[in-house]
């Protein structure tokens, strides 16, 4: 699984120079568990890490690039864009 989140991070890193490799790597966490846990919640099977990797790529492809200007809605990704305690890459 480290390998799977270092290449999501290293890859939306290179689509948003914005984000400090922390955020970009809690931002890879929050979207994969995201995704897992409404697709639990909706009944649907597991389908495992390769379909959780396409979806989280391509929500990084499509949304990767905007991701330092969110708004959080949410609770949970309420902190994530406001933390400047991460280096940036």
């Amino acid at each position: 699984m480290e390998d799977v989140f270092q290449r999501l991070t290293n890859k939306l890193l290179n689509i948003n120079t914005n984000l400090s490799a922390g955020q970009a790597r809690t931002w890879i966490e929050y979207l994969w568990e995201d995704f897992e846990v409404t697709r639990a919640r909706s009944g649907r099977e597991y389908k495992g890490t390769e379909v959780t990797e396409k979806i989280v790529r391509k929500w990084i492809e499509q949304y990767g690039a905007y991701l330092h200007k969110y708004e959080a809605t949410n609770s949970k990704f309420n902190e994530l864009n406001k933390e400047r305690n991460y280096f940036t890459h």
